[in-house]
């Protein structure tokens, strides 16, 4: 069996050389996902190559690779025994009606493996991704003359929720506390977590802290270097989509959180292995953090400062929300969120000022049926009162 080769990188942009590394990482998937479907896409997988971002790209090439392996398992519209044998001839057989067939197929379907049994479920907005990537597909191929038809008219409309009414959720102000609270104190934690939080109790603090203060993306944010800041300017590089950098600022709370973290905790950069030297966030073991393992820390913080299960805690995504929604909520202007975030489109940015925080908390936190509750409050309110008359009284 041959080893897999070390790969070298020799990098002349000003690119560093893991976001170097992570897009081929993206191209080799496509790559392999290529070699899997039919010759007769080969015009079609340029054509992304040349107008699709490249994690687009890829979400394209396994829904094309998922619906490929439908019609060979599930259907009797090919005599193929694998993908890459499917022919144009039979794929022009195939019409409206046999996509619509698969994309319901789409909402529950199960695959069985020697161990269990797995139930798969799609929600409408990933079975519109699906009918996305099959529309560009078929268009395409219509475009070259491969096909004889353009059949993606008579696709099923899928509903998804307009971008106004989606609820976005987001973490209030105290929540936000509750979480740093815990990731500061290891209070809401499990024996077990505790053992690894004493390891790890400034790195993790120094993630959510940059999470919470750009609204940074899971990606973003798991790219990030030691050479990324540069302390004295009081600034550090991110890499946005699009390939896109931007400089951002740094604030006393972040500084502190970071200088925190790489006095007390981080490793050596002689004691981490080469490829991993520069990363900024590193696991036990002295690699680069995973989005996986940062999006499990954020989870388990999150729910200790919504007060549910693990399960239910929050994505790094719903951090990037819960940035927006706090500077806007804080009176800054749309448009300079808007760029913090880098939202291609101002509409996105307005949701999270629609979105007022605390109001139907409040409105239904004042509007309380039980009569012993609103006993309680009426006596709250009215210690209050006399409290504060006491102290002006004392004043004087």
């Amino acid at each position: 069996m041959t080893a897999k080769k070390k790969i070298l990188i020799h990098n002349k942009s000003d690119k560093p050389d893991n976001i170097i590394l992570k897009e081929n990482e993206i191209l080799e998937l496509c790559q392999e996902l290529q070699k899997e479907l039919p010759g007769f896409m080969g015009r079609f997988f340029l054509y992304l190559k040349g107008n699709v971002l490249p994690m687009s790209r890829l979400a394209y090439l396994r829904d094309i690779r998922f619906f490929c392996s439908y019609l060979v398992e599930e259907t009797e519209l090919t005599a193929a025994e694998k993908p890459r044998d499917i022919t144009l001839e039979e794929f022009d057989r195939i019409r409206a009606a046999d996509v619509n067939i698969f994309l319901d197929y789409c909402r529950r379907y199960k695959v069985e493996s020697e161990k269990a049994v797995h139930i798969y479920e799609n929600d409408n907005r990933s079975l519109a991704r699906k009918k996305s990537s099959l529309s560009v597909l078929f268009k395409h191929l219509y475009r070259e003359e491969l096909l004889s038809r353009n059949i993606t008219d008579g696709f099923d409309p899928i509903r998804v929720p307009k971008p106004g009414e989606r609820e976005i959720k987001a973490m209030q102000d105290d929540e936000v506390m509750r979480m740093l609270d815990a990731v500061s104190t290891g209070s809401g934690l499990t024996d077990k977590e505790r053992q690894y939080w004493q390891k790890t109790r400034y790195r993790d603090r120094a993630v959510l802290m940059l999470f919470l203060t750009y609204g940074l993306r899971l990606s973003e944010l798991q790219q990030l270097n030691l050479s990324s800041f540069n302390f004295s300017r009081g600034e550090f590089k991110i890499y946005r989509k699009r390939g896109k950098e931007s400089l951002m600022p740094l604030n006393k709370s972040v500084v502190k959180a970071l200088e925190e973290y790489l006095d007390i905790e981080r490793l050596a950069r002689e004691d981490v292995a080469e490829e991993h030297r520069d990363a900024l966030f590193l696991s036990l073991q002295g690699r680069r953090m995973t989005e996986r393992q940062l999006r499990e820390l954020v989870k388990k913080y999150s729910s200790i400062g919504l007060a549910t299960s693990r399960r239910a805690g929050y994505s790094p995504h719903k951090l990037r929300a819960t940035a927006a929604t706090s500077l806007i909520g804080r009176g800054n202007s749309i448009y300079d969120v808007q760029a913090l975030l880098d939202h291609e489109n101002v509409t996105t940015t307005q949701l999270y000022a629609a979105h007022k925080m605390n109001v139907k908390r409040d409105l239904v936190k004042e509007f309380e049926w039980d009569e012993e509750i609103e006993r309680e409050k009426i006596e709250k309110r009215q210690k209050m009162h006399t409290k504060e008359r006491d102290e002006n009284e004392t004043d004087e």
